[in-house]
């Protein structure tokens, strides 16, 4: 099976129409295709443990859900984003986890129905142990092992004695569910297994070198112990270095599968003569009869051991150094993407601002402007010739203007064959053959805002028209009009904003 299938596509769809990001991320990164989960859902998902607004409730019981699926595709791919989360998302995560009662129940998981369902069956049980386990430790002592400050003056170097012989233990059962998965390098056969068991390499890493420097603490007091804390801690260390067997054997699969050298530690064990010192001296606190080693020689032997121990601690280091500069790769990365998009958008606007003058980028749209009133308003404009255009005159034809009122007063003026209604309608302005006149003035005027001349009541008989007016009558909803026609003065007229008012001193006469 490769690929998504009709359910994935479906579900995805389904939770896009719900607006539930969450689910629909989750879905996405546990499908069917036998492949790990892809980064771009993981990376959504962590970011999502950080957000205040998400709640990590629903984000895991999201992921519980499809654990319950009968595919061990999906039920892998839950598994291993919960993994995911745990380690690179936020502490409140793994600390919802770790307060709940059960985690995951997949103890009698098996698929019978899918290729490679048997065996993946057996890793998928065995894998949810080690979760299960990862937030048990959380919960006995309210921290990860994998996260913790290592070095000198780390937790475990620097941890009294009795919380080391109560911890260490608890760092064994957890690296004892890890060393459990048991995957050989024939059975890492697709995507999925082997995304779980890189997730595995690097929880080994660091829970091995978290159990390193608690057992070099617990040796540097050994010989100050109590008889009872030294039986314990004898215990401890004979218990580390069987696990320390363990764990290069699981660092050989690593090697053979193709994780790189130079991840991988070196593990140096302490000489064996540290472990005889040890018994020798918990043998006469006993009171057994033994030869018992000078000071000097304890020392000696003590030192050794902890400079071999140490020297297994710094190869741990370099994971999380390389892991730290390829984080920080990918961070640049996004920085310089993102001022690549920057810059992009700078230049679109930058080019909308250097638009030629004359230019209209919002397709000859009449802006108002506030104009100067001691500026004359530009003439009427007619069509001159081509050859020898004035300011207002556009080559498509149209008047341009800064002015609304002035362009469609100097458009009413100017353009005899204007009609202002489309055809069809029916013209309330004065029948067919009724044609606006250009209004001309011998004389410059300024647009001084006035209030139009009150009209005069309809009349019932006829009146003589007044100087400078033709009785040119039209229809205008059964009541006939004068059309205006032009006027001559010999001083300066002032001029409505509004084309359409009346002109001062020409009455319109009605029959």
């Amino acid at each position: 099976m490769s690929g998504q299938s009709i359910t994935d596509r479906f579900a995805a769809a389904q939770h896009s129409m719900t607006g539930s990001g969450i689910s629909k991320a989750v879905c996405k990164a546990t499908t069917h295709e036998v492949s790990g989960p892809k980064k771009k859902h993981l990376d959504y998902l962590i970011h999502c443990t950080s957000e205040m607004n998400v709640s990590v409730p629903q984000l895991a019981d999201t992921l519980f859900e499809r654990t319950a699926n009968s595919s061990w595709v999906v039920v892998f791919k839950a598994l291993i984003a919960t993994h995911h989360l745990m380690m690179y998302g936020n502490e409140r995560l793994i600390q919802y986890l770790a307060s709940r009662n059960t985690l995951f129940n997949l103890n009698n998981f098996l698929d019978k129905g899918a290729l490679q369902g048997y065996d993946m069956s057996t890793f998928i049980r065995r894998y949810s142990r080690y979760l299960n386990e990862k937030a048990m430790s959380y919960r006995l002592v309210a921290v990860d092992f994998t996260k913790m400050k290592r070095g000198i003056d780390g937790v475990m170097r620097t941890m009294s004695t009795e919380k080391l012989i109560k911890t260490l233990p608890i760092i064994q059962n957890q690296l004892d569910a890890l060393l459990d998965f048991q995957a050989n390098p024939n059975e890492l056969t697709n995507g999925v297994i082997n995304a779980a068991f890189m997730l595995l390499f690097k929880d080994s890493i660091r829970l091995f070198a978290a159990y390193n420097e608690g057992v070099i603490n617990l040796l540097e007091k050994y010989f100050d112990l109590k008889k009872g804390q030294c039986k314990e801690a004898l215990d401890i260390y004979k218990k580390f270095l069987y696990r320390m067997t363990k764990l290069s054997e699981f660092l050989k699969v690593a090697e053979q599968v193709g994780i790189d050298q130079g991840d991988i530690p070196d593990l140096s064990q302490a000489p064996s003569s540290l472990l005889e010192a040890l018994e020798q001296h918990l043998a006469s606190l006993e009171g057994k009869k033994t030869k018992e080693l000078s000071a000097d020689t304890r020392a000696s032997t003590l030192s050794s051991a902890v400079t071999s121990l140490s020297s297994t601690g710094m190869s741990f280091s370099r994971m999380d150094e390389k892991e730290r500069l390829q984080a920080l790769e990918e961070e640049q990365a996004r920085l310089q993407a993102l001022k690549v998009q920057v810059h992009h958008y700078t230049d679109s606007l930058g080019h909308m601002s250097l638009c030629p003058p004359g230019f209209d980028a919002l397709g000859d749209l009449l802006k108002p402007t506030v104009s100067n009133h001691n500026q004359a308003p530009p003439m009427a404009l007619h069509h001159p010739h081509p050859s020898h255009p004035h300011p207002g005159y556009h080559p498509g034809g149209k008047l341009l203007a800064n002015d609304l009122d002035s362009s469609l007063a100097n458009l009413v003026g100017s353009e005899p064959d204007m009609q202002w209604s489309q055809s069809g309608e029916k013209r309330l302005t004065g029948g067919h053959n009724w044609q606006s006149k250009t209004m001309t003035s011998t004389t410059a005027w300024n647009p001084v805002p006035m209030a139009p001349a009150p009209m005069p009541f309809p009349m019932t008989t006829p009146q003589v028209p007044m100087y400078g007016m033709v009785p040119q009558m039209g229809q205008m909803g059964g009541v006939q009009v004068m059309a205006p026609q032009p006027m001559m003065y010999n001083q300066p007229v002032l001029r409505p904003t509004n084309p359409f008012s009346p002109m001062p001193g020409a009455q319109m006469q009605f029959m």
